[in-house]
């Protein structure tokens, strides 16, 4: 097996007619496992721009795996509230982004896709290491810090805010 025959891959071979050693795919060949052919879900984009929109419905199911993925992967640097204070960063690393700050509460979330996918700056890309799925549920639970962030009691129910000792 050691000197089996073989192509030396984008090496002429009188072989094949068109003398070369690559094959094209075979016409009607279907990709298995790995087709992407949607693009919001793989890239964060519709029609090449950045989407605000998520490509599936985020359930409670969703939310509290992206927070467990979100604690994983992200609170290291970005702390467990999203201000860029994380453990990392108070060992002396680079400052990593606040998610509350204006232009990250503004941006859509086809851009956090893309940062999480490719990386920004000091940040390396997950895409190896964070299933797509995945990524869009960390982003909906970023989203979810963003509101929380902010919100006013009033936005507790009033059974809660008792309980908490917030009163009326």
């Amino acid at each position: 097996m050691h000197d089996s025959p073989r192509f030396r891959p984008y090496r002429a071979s009188d072989l094949y007619a068109d003398g070369s050693s690559a094959r094209p795919l075979v016409d009607g060949t279907v990709a298995r496992g790995h087709l992407n052919d949607d693009d919001l879900l793989y890239t964060g984009r519709v029609n090449g721009q950045i989407s605000a929109l998520f490509p599936f419905p985020i359930t409670r199911a969703d939310l509290n795996r992206g927070q467990e993925r979100f604690n994983v992967y992200c609170s290291p640097c970005h702390g467990r509230t999203g201000e860029g204070n994380g453990m990392v960063v108070q060992r002396g690393f680079k400052k990593a982004a606040n998610y509350h700050i204006d232009r990250l509460r503004q941006a859509p979330a086809g851009y956090f896709f893309e940062v999480i996918t490719n990386g920004f700056g000091a940040m390396p890309d997950y895409k190896s290491q964070i299933p797509v799925e995945d990524r869009w549920r960390i982003i909906a639970y970023v989203r979810a810090l963003q509101l929380s962030h902010d919100a006013p009691a009033t936005d507790v129910p009033t059974d809660e805010r008792q309980k908490l000792g917030g009163g009326k």
